[in-house]
């Protein structure tokens, strides 16, 4: 992303009002989707305890949700290359919809592990087109703005976690809390509607380079220092989101009715984070903010690993939110700027990173939860956040071809970033 941006250059686009909604309509579908997630993540221990499953057994569908996420974002590439990323974001959250009541309804374990695969499905494959959709979005406006989609992601997680919690507290079961999260998830999504984009002047830089087409090892390179540091980002999120519940719960003695407070403050923590996120990077550069970010998810997460009480982890989950928050749109902003021209490519292959954090955060979480070490699930990540220090000066933005790009300026610096053409691909 830019480093610094002084006047900012005039969106790109043939009407002001088609590119305002379509930010409009790809912040609802991160709303839509944060909700959906939290909506599944902070009934963790009330869905087990209504089919008598076990903490291992919710484990291995957390496993199976991540695999079929990872099915479902290349299923979704497949079907944005197809009909374009509006129609296949409406159609997964509407997936969603029906995910989230077949879970909240499912007569058994088997039905529920069913509904908790379609739920991943769905879940990838809205990952793959909104965020192709927000990389297109934000190469219009020609400035950074990919961390308020996620600040919309967050708000919304925030909002649902504190619905779970509320409703618990007045007992209703899990299922009317489920299905009151689905109707909430199908209202937005009757919003979504497409909004054509202009094309945008290009230039030779848009177009891949010969070894860059298709799966060109070049691009996977590349692609790799971002990929890691969203991997660990999604061990963080997944360790955190999935699990947190159930360690206020089980380890921290917390209430039903208390235990989603943890969810709640760690999304209101990436919402501050993800706010401010977009002016920080202008104004200091993404390296400096990738050092920050990953030193105060270090040092939260080991606050959140020795917490005496669930008070002190809910301030430490918001702190690890706080620290989090800027770190995975940077990724997929510096991942669609490898190629310009078709970003769902590239952005599919990083989501492969994206689920291998999940499994491998919420999956090792889940694991060393059920054998009663929580605590351990936390301060591993935190060792791995450090690490993340070394990978910032990857994220120093390059220069492209001046024709190919908006340059913005203040006195003394000069950034570019790259605004590419959403060729053929339907709105």
């Amino acid at each position: 992303m830019n480093a610094s941006v002084g006047a900012t250059a005039p969106p790109r686009s043939a009407s002001g009002g088609s590119l305002a909604g379509a930010r409009r309509v790809t912040t609802t579908v991160f709303a839509a989707q944060g909700v959906a997630v939290a909506a599944v993540s902070t009934t963790v221990p009330a869905v087990a305890s209504r089919l008598g499953l076990s903490s291992l057994a919710m484990t291995a569908l957390t496993i199976a949700l991540t695999l079929a996420a990872g099915a479902g974002s290349f299923a979704g590439l497949a079907a944005v290359r197809r009909s374009g990323p509006v129609a296949v974001m409406r159609a997964a959250v509407l997936t969603a919809v029906a995910a989230l009541l077949s879970v909240a309804w499912a007569p058994g374990p088997a039905a529920a592990s069913a509904a908790y695969v379609l739920f991943g499905l769905a879940l990838g494959a809205i990952d793959v087109s909104v965020n192709t959709r927000a990389a297109t979005v934000e190469r219009h406006y020609g400035r950074s703005i990919l961390s308020s989609f996620y600040a919309a992601w967050s708000a919304a997680g925030v909002a649902a976690a504190l619905l779970t919690a509320g409703a618990s507290r007045l007992g209703w079961p899990v299922q009317y809390v489920l299905t009151a999260h689905a109707v909430l998830v199908a209202l937005l999504a009757l919003t979504v509607r497409p909004h054509a984009l202009a094309p945008v002047p290009s230039s030779s830089s848009d177009r891949p380079a010969p070894d860059e087409e298709g799966t060109g090892r070049r691009v996977w390179a590349r692609l790799v220092p971002f990929g890691v540091v969203l991997l660990v980002a999604y061990v963080v999120d997944s360790a955190v989101s999935a699990w947190s519940t159930a360690y206020l719960h089980q380890t921290l003695a917390a209430s039903l009715a208390t235990a989603p407070l943890a969810y709640a403050a760690y999304q209101a923590g990436t919402v501050t984070g993800r706010a401010g996120a977009d002016l920080m990077v202008r104004r200091v550069g993404p390296v400096a903010v990738v050092r920050a970010a990953a030193l105060l998810t270090a040092v939260a997460l080991a606050g959140l690993a020795v917490a005496p009480s669930w008070p002190y982890a809910v301030v430490a989950a918001c702190c690890a939110g706080l620290g989090v928050a800027a770190l995975i749109p940077l990724c997929v902003a510096a991942a669609g700027r490898l190629r310009p021209g078709g970003p769902e490519t590239v952005l599919a292959r990083l989501n492969v990173f994206n689920y291998v954090g999940v499994l491998v955060g919420a999956g090792a979480s889940g694991a060393l939860g059920a054998t009663g070490h929580f605590r351990i699930a936390y301060a591993i990540p935190a060792a791995l956040a450090v690490a993340l220090v070394a990978t910032a000066r990857f994220f120093r933005p390059t220069a492209p071809e001046p024709a190919a790009c908006w340059t913005t300026r203040r006195p003394g610096t000069a950034h570019v970033l790259p605004v590419a053409v959403d060729r053929g691909r339907r709105p």
